[in-house]
């Protein structure tokens, strides 16, 4: 039920324009992520953060508990700032697509999108086929 209304949120999310931010690959969102420059947030569910890992100082929340527990734990982890920079990553870019147009639609302003992923796609071979560093995701 909670996966069906967060999915017709993002279905009238959609509809509406956003501003388009560029995507960044696995290395870069690392890059960044050491750096300070975005703050890294991983929308996978629990057992996929526990089948692979997670990348180091990546935030967690799970996408498929809805668009509040979403827009909630990101304000938390920028301090309200719809303007502070983040990095989405999933799976394969599928729900990063749609968290990213999601929060533009309600004023994120620095939302970029890891598009391959994890395990990668076609956007790329991914952060774990690219030997980028993971975390055990001891509490999780």
């Amino acid at each position: 039920m909670i996966r069906a209304l967060f999915l017709l949120t993002l279905a009238l999310v959609f509809s509406t324009p956003v501003r388009a931010v560029p995507d960044l690959s696995a290395p870069e969102a690392y890059a960044k992520a050491r750096a300070g420059e975005v703050r890294l947030i991983d929308i996978r569910t629990p057992e996929e953060w526990r089948q692979t890992g997670v990348a180091p100082g990546a935030g967690r929340v799970d996408f498929y508990r809805g668009p509040q527990s979403l827009t909630d734990y990101i304000l938390q982890q920028v301090g309200g700032d719809r303007d502070a920079p983040i990095a989405l990553i999933c799976r394969t870019g599928n729900r990063t697509t749609q968290a990213q147009r999601y929060l533009q639609g309600i004023g994120f302003t620095h939302v970029y999108n890891v598009r391959e992923g994890m395990a990668g796609s076609a956007a790329g071979p991914g952060w774990l086929r690219r030997g980028l560093p993971v975390e055990a995701c001891g509490q999780c």
